[in-house]
């Protein structure tokens, strides 16, 4: 089968499409004929090096967390799914390998029949990550959250997520993103200097929550919420610096204990995304050979949804 790998780090360029024999589904797990897969902006920073202190690579190194298929393996152990199943999911968070013809899957849930298959590719890992930080910082009915990313794959599932919950949501994006964000129910300003004001004139008490998808700015953050502990990151290494959680489900990383995988959002997002009230963006969509090019839409910072791999 082909699978997307790099042996060193630099640009998309070192991406390689490499054939490897089929992998096959253990206990406790599914295989996926693969139609769709995600491009993670982590693994865009991680292969080309910025992360290699944190993340060090064994190489050669297998792309990809998440994709959507058509079940063609289960498991022992596995029920409630069966062959012919048409699933989105990711892989356990020490594979990475979802980039490939076939992907074993240890978290997954029935691909609803309102997202295409791209959409149902780029959604496990937003909405993964959205479910675990805003029950962390509680976010709930008559409270404001500031995400700041917000246009991004994350943030525009988490400024959805925040707002079905009944917060107020109030996002950051460039001014071309703006009408974006209000598609998903938030309230846009711009992020960069001048933050901390600006999201005070929208929100004059302050907010109640912060969540960091996009990095860079934790000290305004923290002045917005007035507590570091109402702020949590998904983007920014320097979080342990300014007080803030640094959120991640990744074992033995020098970023502090990983968190609980919230695999109940799956379960949430599917039943929503029937309602209508779900969407996952989509910024581009790329053909499995073009895989650099998708590195590289990624990893130019303002690709307005998830980057997604067509199988």
């Amino acid at each position: 089968m082909r699978t997307v790998q790099y042996a060193e780090y630099g640009p998309p360029s070192v991406l390689r499409i490499v054939e490897e024999p089929e992998p096959h589904a253990g206990p406790g797990e599914i295989r996926v004929a693969v139609r769709a897969s995600s491009v993670a902006p982590g693994e865009v920073h991680s292969r080309s090096g910025v992360m290699r202190e944190v993340l060090p690579a064994v190489f050669p190194v297998r792309t990809g967390y998440e994709a959507a298929g058509v079940v063609d393996e289960v498991g022992e152990g596995v029920t409630g799914t069966r062959v012919g199943d048409e699933v989105f999911g990711a892989t356990a968070v020490t594979r990475k390998d979802a980039n490939a013809d076939y992907a074993i899957l240890a978290l997954w849930a029935p691909k609803p029949a309102a997202w295409s298959w791209a959409e149902a590719a780029g959604a496990t890992g937003a909405v993964e990550t959205s479910f675990r930080v805003l029950d962390r910082l509680a976010v709930g009915a008559g409270h404001t959250v500031l995400v700041n990313g917000a246009a991004g794959g994350t943030g525009s599932v988490a400024a959805q997520l925040a707002a079905v919950r009944d917060a107020r949501v109030i996002g950051t994006a460039s001014a071309r993103n703006h009408d974006f964000l209000r598609s998903l129910g938030a309230e846009p300003t711009t992020y960069g200097p001048g933050l901390v004001e600006r999201v005070l004139a929208l929100a004059p008490t302050g907010v109640d929550a912060v969540f960091d998808c996009a990095g860079g700015a934790l000290p305004d953050l923290v002045a917005i919420a007035g507590d570091p502990a109402r702020v949590v990151t998904v983007a920014d290494v320097t979080a342990a610096a300014h007080g803030v959680h640094m959120s991640h489900i990744l074992p033995g990383i020098p970023l502090g204990p990983p968190d609980p995988v919230a695999a109940h959002g799956l379960t949430i997002a599917v039943e929503l995304a029937e309602q209508g009230r779900l969407r996952i963006p989509v910024a581009g969509t790329f053909p499995l050979a073009d895989v650099a090019a998708a590195h590289e839409l990624s990893a130019g910072g303002h690709a307005r949804g998830k980057v997604v791999l067509l199988h």
